[in-house]
């Protein structure tokens, strides 16, 4: 039924649960796990600044991202693994998560996503908004949320 699930994932507790709960789902369903971390793109940068140290600074920071997501992936992979269910990772940065979650949903031929949420309530998602939310209503594959 389900070959491909795609797991967003980034350096939370909440992530922590969705790798172990999208292993342990992956291997009852025998299919493979892309994990994905949406890194947020270098901050615009105003001023008089010198074109040579806006690069640098954007080369840093890409850096710093890239760095940040293998780490995450790395430690995803290990779990998958030591289940004995297929993983690939990939990273990219981005300007808005959701759309980049369902992008790379369809780039890599994913039938389900696994994500977690932080279930802040109306409230909170009117200060701070939903990823979640925002993957629900804009992706047409079957999306299982964690709470």
């Amino acid at each position: 039924m389900f070959k491909r699930i795609l797991v967003p994932v980034d350096d939370s507790e909440l992530s922590e649960k969705a790798i172990q709960v999208s292993v342990s789902l992956a291997r009852q369903l025998g299919a493979a796990l892309t994990g994905f971390v949406a890194e947020p793109l270098p901050p615009m940068v105003s001023g008089p600044y010198p074109r040579s140290q806006m690069l640098q600074e954007s080369q840093e920071h890409d850096a710093m991202t890239a760095a940040h997501a293998r780490l995450i992936l790395q430690r995803f992979e290990a779990c998958a693994l030591a289940a004995g269910v297929p993983f690939d990772g990939y990273h990219d940065q981005v300007p808005q998560v959701s759309h980049a979650i369902i992008a790379a949903a369809e780039a890599r031929g994913c039938d389900m996503i696994v994500m977690a949420t932080h279930g802040r309530g109306a409230f909170g998602e009117f200060l701070f908004g939903s990823e979640t939310k925002a993957v629900l209503a804009g992706c047409k594959l079957p999306l299982l949320v964690l709470r």
